[in-house]
C-alpha cells in the first residue's frame, strides 16, 4: 500500500509541475487520502473488474462538476480537437467540404494550399482515400476527417469524379500545415466604413485583424464595424493585442483576480496605430470572453459604440492542468475585470450547471433580449466610463451603448425547422454543383452576382418541396410570405460563398442583420 502511495505522490506531482505550487497533504485525515484509499480498495478488492480509468475520470468529472460552469476535464482526443481551431493551422489536404447524399463534394480549396497545387477543383467529389471508399458508404464525417488529416509531408492518394470527365481521376496529395482563419469578413461595407467579423480569437487573429484594417485603410475607411456577435472568446492575448491598438500607451485593458493567484493586469504596451479610427463594436448574447474583454475595454475607456444586446456574462479565468496521459482540467482561478472594475462574470450557482445553461432562454422569457426596458440593474452594480463618466452596469456580460431587440418574428418557426433539417444548406448545395461554371460565366465579379443573381422559382419550389417531404408546412400562407424572402436571402449568401469567400457571404447576410443596419444608421 506504501508504495502505491508514493506512486501517486510522483504522478500528482508531475501533474502540477507546469502550473502553480500547491501543497499535497497525504495525511490520515486529508481528503485527498480518502479518495485515494477508496480508489484503490474498489481496483484491488471489488467483487467484478472495473475500468480504472474510467473510475478516475468520473472521480474527476464528479469533483468538477460541483464547481463553476466552465471549468471543465477533457479527454487527450478532446484537447487536440479544443487546440486546433485556437492555433490557427492543422495539417491536411486543404479543402473546405461538405457532404450531399453520402458523397463528399469539394467547396473551396484553401489558396495555395496542397489540393489546389495538384489541380483539386471546387465541385470535385472525393470519392477514394488511400484505399478506402468513402462515397456511397455511409461513412461518418469525423472518420472521412481523420483519413484526410495526417502529418505535415505525408502523402495521400485520392480518387474524384468531376463533372464532365469521364472515369475516376487520381491525385496524389502531399498534406501541409492549413491555416485556420479567424476573420470571417472584412470589406468595405459603404464609403469610408469598414467591417471585419471575427469568429473567435487565436494565435494568429491579431495579425489577421490588422491585415484586415490595412486593407480597409487603403479602401478609405475611417471608421471601423468590428462584429463580434456570436463570437465565444479564445486567447486573451489575442484579444488584449487588438484592444490596444485602439487605446493610448498604458491604458489599462483587463485585470483578473483571484482567490489563490496573484491579480494580473494587462495594459496598452504601446500608443495604438487605430487612434484616429471610429470603431463601433457588434455584441449579442452569444459574445462570450475574449470578446467581452474588448468590449469591455473599448467601452469603458469611451473608445467607442457598443450596439446589439448583452453578451453572454462568461468572465471566469481557466488555468489549464496537463495530466500525464495527455488529459486535461481547466480550472477556474480568477475573475476578469473591465478598467471600470465591473466583474464581466454572470451570477452562477456552483454546480447547477442546468440551471446556468438556461440563462438565455430566461433572457427571452423575461422580455430582455426583445425590450430594454425589462433590464434592471441595482445600484451597486453602477460603475462609470473612465474619461466621460459615462453610466455603465456589470453583473454579467456587457450592456451596449445602444440596444438592438431580437426580433422574434424575422425567423419564422417554419424556417427554423427548415433550417434544423439544412434544407436551405444541402438545396444550395446541389444547385451550386449543377450550376458552378455557368454561374462564374454568368457573374464574372460578386458585385455583378450580387445586384443580379435572384434565387430561381424551381429553386424555391424545390426548397418548399423537400421541407414537404420531411412534413414540414408553414401553419398559413401568412408565415409562407414572411418565410420566403429571408430563405431567399440565406440562399444566395450561401452560393456567394461558395463562389467566392466568407466575406461575400456576410456581405449579403448583412443586409438583414438589425444589428449591422442599426450601426450603420447611427453613423448616419
Amino acid at each position: 500500500m506504501k508504495r502505491i502511495f508514493y506512486l501517486i505522490i510522483l504522478s500528482c506531482l508531475h501533474v502540477i509541475s507546469s502550473g502553480a505550487q500547491i501543497q499535497l497533504d497525504f495525511g490520515k485525515k486529508s481528503p485527498l487520502t480518502k479518495l485515494q484509499v477508496a480508489e484503490v480498495a474498489i481496483k484491488n478488492l471489488y467483487v467484478d473488474t472495473v475500468n480504472e480509468n474510467k473510475l478516475v475520470e468520473d472521480a474527476i468529472r464528479g469533483m468538477i462538476g460541483k464547481l463553476d460552469p466552465h471549468s471543465s476535464y477533457s479527454t487527450p482526443k478532446e484537447v487536440k480537437a479544443m487546440s486546433e481551431p485556437l492555433q490557427g493551422n492543422f495539417e491536411g489536404i486543404g479543402v473546405q467540404f461538405n457532404i450531399i447524399e453520402d458523397t463528399l463534394i469539394v467547396i473551396q480549396t484553401v489558396a495555395n494550399g496542397p489540393s489546389e497545387k495538384v489541380g483539386i477543383q471546387p465541385g470535385d467529389r472525393i470519392v477514394s482515400v488511400g484505399d478506402s471508399a468513402i462515397a456511397g458508404v455511409k461513412m461518418a464525417r469525423e472518420d472521412i476527417m481523420r483519413r484526410l488529416r495526417g502529418k505535415k509531408g505525408t502523402k495521400v492518394k485520392l480518387g474524384i469524379i468531376r463533372r464532365g470527365i469521364a472515369g475516376k481521376l487520381n491525385f496524389t496529395v502531399t498534406r501541409d500545415k492549413i491555416p485556420v482563419h479567424t476573420v470571417d469578413a472584412c470589406y468595405m461595407i459603404q464609403p469610408q466604413v469598414g467591417y471585419i467579423r471575427l469568429s473567435s480569437f487565436g494565435a494568429t487573429t491579431y495579425e489577421e485583424f490588422m491585415a484586415g484594417v490595412k486593407k480597409l485603410r487603403k479602401n478609405g475607411a475611417k471608421t471601423l464595424l468590428l462584429d463580434l456577435q456570436d463570437n465565444g472568446g479564445g486567447y486573451l492575448q489575442s484579444a488584449v493585442q487588438i484592444a490596444g491598438e485602439f487605446l493610448r500607451k498604458g491604458d489599462l485593458i483587463v485585470y483578473t483576480n483571484g482567490r489563490k493567484v496573484p491579480k494580473s493586469t494587462y495594459r496598452a504596451p504601446t500608443q495604438g496605430s487605430l487612434l484616429d479610427m471610429e470603431v463601433l463594436v457588434l455584441v449579442n448574447e452569444f459574445s462570450a470572453s475574449a470578446s467581452e474583454i474588448l468590449a469591455g475595454a473599448i467601452q469603458d475607456h469611451d473608445r467607442g459604440i457598443i450596439v446589439g444586446r448583452r453578451s453572454f456574462g462568461k468572465g471566469l479565468v481557466q488555468r489549464p492542468v496537463d495530466l500525464p496521459d495527455g488529459s486535461m482540467i481547466r480550472l477556474t482561478v480568477a475573475h476578469y475585470y473591465t478598467p471600470s472594475g465591473r466583474c464581466i462574470q454572470k451570477p452562477y450557482t456552483k454546480g447547477a450547471l442546468k440551471e446556468y445553461e438556461m440563462d438565455l432562454e430566461n433572457r427571452l422569457k423575461n422580455g430582455e433580449l426583445t425590450n430594454r426596458d425589462s433590464i434592471h440593474f441595482a445600484d451597486s452594480l453602477r460603475f462609470y466610463t473612465l474619461n466621460r463618466r459615462r453610466v455603465v452596469y456589470g453583473g454579467g456580460g456587457i450592456m451596449p451603448d445602444h440596444f438592438v431587440p431580437l426580433d422574434t418574428t424575422q425567423y419564422t418557426r417554419f424556417y427554423r425547422q427548415m433550417s434544423a433539417k439544412s434544407i436551405v444548406v444541402n438545396t444550395s448545395l446541389r444547385y451550386i454543383d449543377k450550376n458552378r461554371g455557368q454561374l462564374k460565366r454568368k457573374y464574372p465579379t460578386f458585385e455583378a452576382f450580387r445586384k443580379n443573381f435572384s434565387v430561381p422559382k424551381e429553386v424555391m419550389d424545390e426548397i418548399l418541396a423537400e421541407a414537404e417531404k420531411e412534413k414540414i408546412k408553414p401553419k398559413d400562407d401568412a408565415e409562407l410570405q414572411q418565410t420566403v424572402p429571408v430563405l431567399q436571402i440565406q440562399f444566395k449568401a450561401l452560393i456567394a460563398r461558395d463562389l467566392w469567400e466568407l466575406s461575400e457571404y456576410f456581405t449579403i447576410v448583412n443586409e438583414q442583420s438589425h444589428i449591422v443596419q442599426r450601426a450603420l444608421a447611427i453613423l448616419g
